[in-house]
């Protein structure tokens, strides 16, 4: 029994809108498509302003020029995330300070993005790892108090909420993933949430190459040109033809992976209340999207051991991101400090398969594997 780590949820309909936008005879950016995935969006999350990315990288990238991100200013996020949370504001020439997590919960610690701040902070980026909402109403007390951004990268937590509240709704800008390891894909691809109204306007001219085209064909101007910075983020509406797909069926997606991630929960359940294990915390004020599943080891070792033993049994687990205060690129730019939960996390979590349509069967196999490796 091979079990991959991911299989992207494709089926047969999702060709349907494909042909379709095709034979429309465009499938440049900013289509009917896009449109309406904008669209749902707005009216499912009630997010005020949305623009489809090329990725979540293109997102973020445009989150750090509608900050006003300038050489010498300071952004605190997390070490613990992939490296495109850092390089869409090394890019604007800030300095990034990698804040560590907190001890239970591999999210941001507010505590710690507190002692970070100086004169020279800008904004704070927050990282919903898995999808567990980070603690966002000191995240935006302490922001707020300090005339901060806030941006959430949001890549893992479509359809997860804080306080009843949509990830990705509640600093100035979110943004989401559609990455085929993603909830609702489209291969690659990503979504832009521009939640402070001041900044609508400009994020879809930076959206649209530094020109104000977008206006131009609502009719709004009677020519467009050239008015600010920019690059090319929206993607084909082939592109969103495909996640259109996926969002139609975005209850039937979402209650599917739901009880993949619960269903791992109850069947790990002994193995932690023995102590071999831990399986992810869920705060009171956070939910569960059903993005990953992931487990937490006594060691490195023991989860590098963990690893090899399932690959011997056909089953795909992977351990996840390696901190990047201490990658080959940064650690000579880190101040030195030490980050221990985020060294601890990124030693000890092995995240187990987990795609739609695996099964009980699957499920109860990878687990059992699992439970003969501790027996062993």
């Amino acid at each position: 029994m091979q079990i991959p780590f991911n299989k992207p949820f494709i089926p047969w309909f999702s060709f349907r809108h494909l042909i379709g936008g095709a034979l429309s005879g465009t499938i440049a950016g900013n289509g009917r498509y896009t449109k309406k995935c904008h669209a749902f969006f707005e009216s499912r999350f009630g997010f005020k302003k949305v623009l489809m990315t090329t990725s979540c990288s293109d997102a973020l990238e445009m989150a750090a020029i509608l900050c006003s991100i300038e050489p010498g200013d300071e952004v605190i996020m997390p070490s613990f995330t992939f490296m495109s949370t850092a390089n869409a504001f090394l890019l604007r020439g800030a300095k990034v300070v990698f804040a560590d997590t907190l001890q239970d919960v591999p999210n941001i610690d507010p505590a710690e993005i507190e002692k970070l701040i100086t004169a020279k902070t800008k904004a704070i980026v927050v990282v919903h790892y898995s999808g567990v909402a980070c603690e966002m109403d000191r995240i935006m007390d302490i922001a707020n108090r300090n005339g901060l951004f806030v941006v959430e990268d949001a890549a893992h937590a479509i359809d997860s909420f804080y306080n009843g509240k949509p990830l990705g709704s509640i600093g100035h800008f979110g943004t989401f993933s559609f990455h085929e390891t993603k909830n609702i894909i489209s291969g690659e691809g990503g979504l832009l949430m521009v939640n402070a109204r001041e900044f609508a306007k400009r994020a879809e001219i930076i959206w649209e190459k530094g020109t104000n085209r977008a206006a131009f064909y609502r009719g709004e101007i009677d020519k467009y040109g050239w008015v600010d910075i920019g690059s090319s983020y929206l993607p084909s509406d082939a592109v969103a033809a495909f996640l259109y797909t996926q969002i139609q069926r975005f209850d039937q997606i979402q209650t599917r992976r739901k009880k993949v991630w619960w269903n791992y929960a109850r069947l790990l359940k002994p193995l932690e209340e023995k102590g071999f294990l831990k399986c992810p915390v869920i705060p009171d004020f956070a939910t569960v999207n059903g993005n990953i599943f992931y487990i937490t080891l006594q060691s490195g070792e023991i989860r590098d051991e963990l690893l090899k033993y399932l690959k011997t049994h056909d089953v795909s687990a992977l351990f996840h991101y390696l901190p990047l205060h201490t990658s080959p690129y940064f650690s000579d730019k880190h101040d030195g400090r030490a980050l221990p939960n985020t060294d601890r996390f990124s030693d000890t979590i092995l995240r187990l398969p987990f795609y739609n349509s695996l099964t009980r069967r699957q499920q109860k196999y990878i687990v059992d594997k699992v439970s003969k490796f501790f027996a062993g």
